[in-house]
């Protein structure tokens, strides 16, 4: 029982400090996203509704492709991901305590505030071990099934998603191709660190996920 709450915990808690992060990414979108903030942003731009909710529709679009093509990545997990993300990044628009852009440089250490927020709370959502999210599992699939490796996969299937974004008019600028840079040094190391964390408050070993 402990070391499911530990694990919830770790996850919802991940979850909600993603939405955050990506509330405040939506703020300064003018310098650029990441490829997916960038294709929702675009379908919010063209059909309206909110960018929480694109998240929540391209998030269960991609759970339904997974399933069909390596369900073994689909878990109660991936589902949260999907539903939860998009509302909780919606939440905090709604809220309106976040900074507006203000043109000059400071938008940039916003954003990249945006980006440490989103690298720990991906760390600490995959710490809990629930499941991959949505575009996390949609990337092991097309691995799976092409023979690439996870990086190429993840290359691939990104750049495709960001040119039908910028297609639709998402906001692509420079930190677009920085994204992933940033991130991912930032996710591996919270990763490890709220891996190891979990180990420690739990009995149950957690150190499976630090290979993700």
């Amino acid at each position: 029982m402990r070391d499911w709450i530990i694990r919830y915990t770790f996850f919802f808690m991940g979850l909600l400090l993603f939405g955050l992060g990506n509330a405040l990414a939506f703020k300064v979108k003018y310098l650029g996203l990441h490829p997916w903030e960038v294709l929702n942003v675009a379908f919010w731009q063209k059909f309206g509704f909110t960018v929480g909710t694109w998240s929540v529709i391209t998030g269960l679009f991609l759970v339904g492709v997974s399933w069909f093509m390596h369900r073994k990545y689909i878990s109660i997990g991936t589902f949260l991901n999907a539903l939860l993300i998009g509302p909780f990044m919606d939440f905090f628009l709604w809220l309106d305590i976040l900074p507006d852009k203000t043109g000059t440089w400071v938008d940039y250490t916003f954003l990249l505030t945006a980006i440490v927020i989103g690298g720990i709370a991906g760390g600490m959502y995959v710490a809990g071990g629930i499941g991959a999210g949505p575009r996390d599992g949609f990337m092991l699939s097309i691995s799976d099934r092409t023979k690439l490796s996870i990086s190429k996969a993840r290359i691939l299937v990104e750049s495709v998603v960001l040119v039908i974004g910028w297609l639709m008019g998402g906001p692509v600028f420079v930190v677009t191709f920085f994204y992933t840079l940033l991130f991912s040094p930032i996710f591996q190391f919270t990763l490890k660190f709220f891996v190891n964390l979990r180990e420690k408050l739990s009995p149950t070993p957690a150190k499976q996920e630090a290979n993700v």
